[in-house]
């Protein structure tokens, strides 16, 4: 939490029957053909620090290069501050039950015919996670955590996993406040959707 809360620290974790993220994601589109960057650029660019592009650098254009989770220090560019699907996907989460990216465009990514979404929803599946909750735009962190007291609320009772995102769904659907799909549609479920 807070300060402790690193990439680095994220880099730790081995093998968590769950693992909740509460933090920032983006996924950045794709350089165009004559701009070049480093990984340094990108970051900077996701978090919306200004810097000219050099054209000497070198372009990075994997989708798992422009996934970003953003941590403790992200404002100040702090040394791994920011984390990119393709170092997350080193992570060991073979047996996790539940890995919850409760954050901004965390199902983003790049489609891929006959391969899937390449970005951050693709890293958590080669970590070995059995199933993955992330979002597909910018979301409302009150909303965001309503959703995510019901949706826990529901797992503890042994509601199958994705039964129990619908659920919360609906449920925060009902509220006025809340009734516009930005809301409450934001967040899906990937992979073993059966009660855990």
């Amino acid at each position: 939490m807070r300060a402790a809360a690193t990439g680095d620290r994220l880099l730790t974790v081995n093998r968590p029957r769950f693992l909740h993220l509460a933090t920032h994601g983006t996924f950045l589109e794709a350089v165009p053909q004559t701009a070049r960057t480093t990984p340094e650029d990108l970051t900077t660019r996701a978090i919306g620090l200004p810097q000219p592009l050099n054209p000497d650098q070198v372009r990075r254009d994997s989708p798992l290069l422009r996934a970003y989770l953003f941590f403790a220090g992200a404002n100040q560019a702090a040394p791994k501050s920011a984390l990119t699907a393709l170092e997350a996907a080193q992570l060991n989460l073979w047996g996790t039950r539940l890995v919850v990216l409760s954050a901004c465009q965390t199902g983003v990514g790049e489609v891929r015919n006959g391969e899937g979404v390449y970005g951050l929803r693709r890293a958590f599946v080669l970590t070995g996670a059995q199933t993955q909750v992330m979002s597909l735009w910018s979301v409302s962190d009150r909303a965001t955590q309503m959703l995510m007291e019901n949706f826990y609320a529901r797992l503890k009772r042994g509601e199958p996993r994705g039964e129990a995102l619908r659920q919360a769904q609906i449920a925060l659907r009902r509220q006025t406040r809340y009734a516009h799909p930005f809301y409450w549609a934001s967040f899906i479920l990937t992979g073993d959707w059966r009660a855990m």
